[in-house]
């Protein structure tokens, strides 16, 4: 009997748009795949905030755009900086045995490129890591200064893969399945349209940053071109997530100092930084930009943020990379379920499909589940909408 050869993608789809289609569609065609599995954010992204729609809702979209199914990325990983989102997330793909194919849209570059690139960062020399470590004394965020290290390190590295967001994360993506020793090899993908963080409505390609802004804004015909029906369907009504930012500053001033500090990416006396200035800047959106520098982007911030609320320590991400997971399934195609569900179930980790699957969760893993539990606790009470539970869509 043939083997499957399943592609994966690593997503948010906050919200879904037409190069998310684009992606899935390519990457299908080209990988030559039996499935397509997304591991996709749950309900907090790595923005470091609340999607914009449910999980269950986005996974659906994903589904109805070609996906095979959808596989919930922990929240622990998914409000972490790009490189441990992206171990999190190939961890889950690569317990599965026939993961073969790791599809993601980019800038620019090839395979060879991005595995060259993957190889040297991963391979740090002594050189290079007191060059890092000089870069982040300077101000830089741990990315910026691996890749401006290895930029000046003479290696042959390409430097838009060292700088352009979707490249950044692509890399990662590869240095993720060197350090997991995964067989499966990258796909990357030339993006359409809008640039990662564009915040111009185009055509019919525009960023996510650009379809969230104008849905917010009520500018639903603006953005109808550049979604598929079923998604422009759910824009419609967004959901109010405005008491998170109440939430995430109590939790700025509850938090002691301590546990702050214990949080991924909080050091060098961010934590004492966060608590001063939310005591001046009760107001989420004013608070954010106050804590932001030049060494401090506004995305760490958040994320720190979002980590705090939920309880999400270091030492918390740091088990949960090293032990095994449990590969919780969002959404799945009602036609390719009966192939595709006995090839998860070949994973490593217990697959979950209903809420009775948790007893099958290691202790180990326990604590982790909890905290996306938590986060969709969280979500329904700031979206005044019932939590569903881990239970399996089958579309």
């Amino acid at each position: 009997m043939k083997k499957m050869k399943i592609c994966g993608i690593i997503c948010e789809y906050n919200p879904f748009h037409n190069g998310h289609a684009y992606l899935i569609e390519k990457s299908k065609r080209d990988s030559g795949c039996d499935a397509l599995v997304c591991v996709m954010s749950g309900n907090f992204t790595q923005r470091g905030e609340p999607a914009v729609l449910d999980k269950y809702v986005r996974a659906r979209h994903a589904v109805l755009a070609g996906a095979d199914a959808v596989i919930e990325l922990p929240a622990a990983f998914a409000v972490s900086p790009a490189e441990i989102f992206a171990k999190g997330a190939v961890k889950l793909l690569a317990s599965v045995p026939a993961f073969s194919v790791l599809a993601f849209g980019c800038e620019s570059g090839d395979r060879e490129s991005f595995l060259m690139t993957a190889q040297t960062l991963s391979a740090e020399s002594k050189e290079m890591r007191s060059s890092i470590r000089e870069k982040l004394k300077s101000g830089m965020s741990l990315i910026r200064a691996r890749h401006e290290a290895a930029k000046q390190s003479g290696d042959a590295l390409t430097p838009a893969l060292l700088s352009s967001p979707n490249n950044v994360l692509g890399v990662e993506y590869q240095k993720a399945l060197l350090f997991f020793e995964s067989t499966a090899s990258a796909m990357p993908v030339l993006r359409r349209g809008g640039a990662h963080a564009d915040k111009t409505l185009q055509k019919d390609f525009s960023s996510a940053t650009a379809i969230r802004a104008a849905a917010k804004e009520g500018k639903l015909r603006a953005i109808r071109k550049n979604v598929p029906p079923f998604v422009f369907e759910d824009l419609k009504s967004l959901p109010d997530l405005s008491a998170y930012k109440k939430i995430a500053v109590y939790a700025a001033l509850s938090r002691p100092a301590e546990e702050l500090k214990n949080i991924l990416d909080c050091t060098e006396g961010l934590e004492n930084r966060i608590k001063a200035l939310a005591k001046s800047n009760p107001d989420y959106d004013a608070l954010i930009p106050k804590v932001t520098t030049k060494r401090y982007i506004s995305s760490r911030i958040r994320r720190i943020l979002a980590a705090a609320v939920l309880g999400i320590d270091e030492a918390l991400v740091r088990r949960s990379l090293k032990n095994k997971l449990y590969c919780n399934v969002l959404a799945v195609k009602k036609e390719s379920a009966e192939a595709l569900l006995p090839e998860l179930a070949r994973s490593d980790f217990p697959v979950l499909l209903r809420r009775s699957d948790e007893r099958n969760i290691s202790a180990r893993a326990l604590a982790c589940y909890e905290k996306d539990l938590l986060a969709e606790d969280v979500y329904s009470f700031i979206t005044r909408t019932p939590a569903r539970g881990s239970r399996t869509l089958f579309i």
